[in-house]
This record gives structure tokens, sequence and C-alpha cells, in this order.
């Protein structure tokens, strides 16, 4: 009997430090080279990224290059799933580390004992090789408060869950069944095409043996980069799903504009100015409590850095809410007068 084909969705952009690792990775696991295709959708890479595939694919049919005009992740995504011929689509992005080449057999396993439609997947941020800030990142993002207490993203629960954070391999009956990725998304698509998984009835699962590692961003400013888009993609998926609301998703918001009003309020009095400073006070008190508690369990002297990094997450969504909630309102109405001049 013909084992399930796979297609391996691949939304690419400028990968060329990790792109011939990730494919070969893939290429290396332990199931039939007839049975697997990998779809890399590009969206106009300029570092070498191209050139690389296209050397891969010399030696490999199983590799098909396809062009995201549009660049977005969610295109991409699409790309995959309006062209892939898998029984199975499994996304995995071009900078991610496999750690053995059981991969396919597991997922076959976790879909055949589980019965679900969808896998849900550790995604750790510990691949080897990585610089002590990357290792202080992927420290930081595994608490309460650097990423959620409501997400298994980096946790090996083993078990049936909500897809909405880790969902990322599906039966191709999903897809037919809900449709594609909203590319109005350039962040938390994933998020969003998950909530409607879990809205049309069916089953998600996750596996520690599903585990696939992602590289952390390398500095503060890449880091703060990928929370702004994290945050405005927030705003975007509250906008399509309101009933996705919770109060404290909007924390980050609430931490940017209490600082730019207790920076203001300095005009009107400095009195003012250091009452509304002190919830910031008691916010530098808790990061450095979970800093050093850090510091304590992972034996490390990265004090200071983690208490830029929970800065860096916490301000970087919150900017990102703030460009969200501009663009949906005040953009949109300054636009709408602009044409009407």
């Amino acid at each position: 009997m013909d084992k399930p084909f796979i297609t391996i969705c691949m939304p690419v952009y400028n990968e060329v430090d990790f792109i011939e690792k990730t494919v070969n990775m893939i290429l290396a696991q332990d199931y039939p080279q007839d049975q697997f295709e990998i779809i890399i959708a590009d969206g106009d890479s300029n570092d070498g990224t191209i050139e690389i595939i296209k050397k891969l694919q010399n030696k490999h049919t199983s590799i098909i290059l396809r062009k995201n005009n549009r660049k977005k992740s969610s295109s991409g995504r699409n790309i995959c799933f309006q062209t892939g011929r898998g029984d199975i689509f499994v996304v995995i992005d071009g900078h991610c580390y496999i750690p053995d080449n059981q991969l396919f057999k597991n997922i076959i396993y976790c879909f055949e004992k589980s019965g679900a439609q969808c896998l849900g997947r550790p995604q750790p941020l510990d691949p080897p090789g990585i610089s002590n800030f990357q290792k202080a990142v992927a420290i930081a993002r595994n608490t309460t408060i650097g990423h959620g207490s409501d997400s298994l993203i980096y946790s090996d629960y083993k078990g049936f869950i909500s897809p909405g954070s880790n969902g990322a391999i599906y039966k191709r009956e999903v897809i037919e069944k809900i449709g594609y990725v909203d590319e109005s998304f350039d962040a938390c698509e994933d998020v969003e095409f998950n909530y409607r998984v879990e809205k049309a009835g069916f089953k998600s699962y996750m596996s520690p043996a599903l585990s696939i590692a992602y590289y952390p961003r390398e500095n503060i400013k890449s880091l703060l980069k990928q929370m702004v888009r994290y945050g405005e993609g927030r705003i975007n998926l509250l906008k399509k799903h309101p009933d996705m609301f919770s109060f404290t998703g909007f924390i980050p918001l609430f931490f940017v504009l209490g600082f730019i009003v207790t920076l203001l309020s300095s005009i009107v009095s400095k009195s003012l100015m250091s009452l509304l400073a002190i919830p910031y006070l008691i916010y530098f008190i808790i990061v450095s409590f979970f800093s050093i508690k850090l510091c304590i369990n992972n034996k490390t002297n990265y004090f200071i850095t983690y208490l830029k990094i929970f800065a860096t997450i916490h301000a970087g969504l919150g900017i990102g809410q703030l460009v969200g909630i501009y663009n949906l309102t005040i953009k949109k109405i300054l636009s709408s007068v602009s044409q009407k001049k």
C-alpha cells in the first residue's frame, strides 16, 4: 500500500543562510523520495536564495520552485496549498532545524493514532549553533511574560489541542473545506487559518515527535521588527474575528500608550509624571524578578540581555497594535477624506 503523499509548503524570502540546510534535512527524511514534494514559494529573494534552490533542483526532482509575486507568507502558503499534490500538507519555513529523519513517519503515525485532521507541533527556539543572544531570546520567549500562558508552541504537550498557535500540518480535506489562507494578512495568517480549522470542527492533535526548531532573531532590532509585525497582525485578526478579543491581549498596547502619556505628562507636571511612572517601576521589578530567576534556573549571566529582550517584546507588540489600529481607523479616514477632495 502506498504511503500518503506529502507536500512540504515553504514560503521563503532571502534565506540564503538557512535554505540549503533546511531543504537537505527534508530530503534526508526516511520516507520514499517519490512520495513527497517540496514546494518553495519564493518572494523575489535577492540574496542568492534562488540560486541555491535551483542548484538543489538539479539534483532532486522533488523540489519545485514557484514565484510568490505578492511576497507575503500568506500568499506563499496559498501557492503551495493550491498547487500541491499532497494528501498531507506540512508548512515548514526556510530557516528551521529538523532534529531527525523520522518527521514524516511521525506525522503519519500521529494522524493514524489520533484520527485528527490537523497536527500541531512544538516549535522551540533552540537549534544548534546559535549565539548567546539567541539563546537568551529562546529562554525569555519560553516564559509566561515572554510569550503567554495560553500557547503550547514551546511545550512538550502531547494530546488534543486547539490548533490556534501551532497548527502546521493538515490533511487535504481541511483545505478543501475551509479554503485558503487570507492574503490580507502579513502576520498571524497561520493563527487566522487555524481559527477557521477549529471552527469547522476538525480535530487537532499535538506531539513532541513533530518538533521543529526555529532560529531566534539575532539582535534587538530584528526582534523588535518581528514583534511589531505580530502586534499589527493581532489587530487584523480581531478585525476579522472580533470574538477572539481578550483584555490581556491588549496589555502591550496599554504599556506603550501609558509610556507615551507618562512622557507627555512631564510638560504639565513633574509630579504627575512621577505618579504615572509608578506602574513602570512595578513593571521593572517584575521583569527583573523573572530575569534573575532565568539566570539562576538556566545558569546564565544574561540579566541585562533578558531585560532588553522582555522590553523589546512588550514594546514591539504594543507598537504593532498601535500601528494596526491607526491603519484601520485614522489612516482609513484620512484616505477617505483625501479621495473626496
